[in-house]
């Protein structure tokens, strides 16, 4: 499972490297059908990651607050996280185990160890393609 995570890691990096040579226009392109522009899809990638983080560690790491991030500093989040998924599976954990967080106003996430982010990538890599923008 460690290998799986850490590649997770290595492919956002690698995507967010390849967005950090496009232009402010560029990162603002969205293609029908999918999350939003290129930096408001990569945003919600390294954000849903620390969200997952957040409820796998029972709130022992803290949440990024990505809606205002650039992509050098979603980058360096993304490194971050790379060190605690490390830490983490390197405990015994239950892959069936669901961990809940609970939210101020009343709502729920439930996740379970596993990797959304792969998802997220596929979306990303399209547009910047139907730009014509360099991979």
């Amino acid at each position: 499972m460690e290998d799986a995570f850490a590649h997770h890691v290595w492919a956002t990096l690698r995507l967010v490297d390849a967005c950090l040579v496009l232009s402010d226009e560029q990162l603002e392109t969205a293609v029908p059908g999918t999350y939003g522009s290129i930096l408001l899809t990569q945003r919600h990638l390294v954000g849903a990651d620390s969200g997952y983080l957040f409820a796998a560690t029972g709130g022992r790491t803290h949440r990024i607050d990505e809606d205002h991030m650039d992509l050098p500093e979603l980058r360096a989040a993304v490194e971050g996280h790379g060190a605690v998924w490390s830490e983490l599976l390197s405990q015994d954990l239950d892959p069936d185990a669901v961990n809940v967080r609970r939210r101020d106003d009343g709502s729920e996430t439930h996740t379970t160890i596993g990797i959304r982010g792969s998802r997220r990538r596929c979306i990303t890599a399209p547009i910047i393609g139907a730009r014509s923008a360099p991979p």
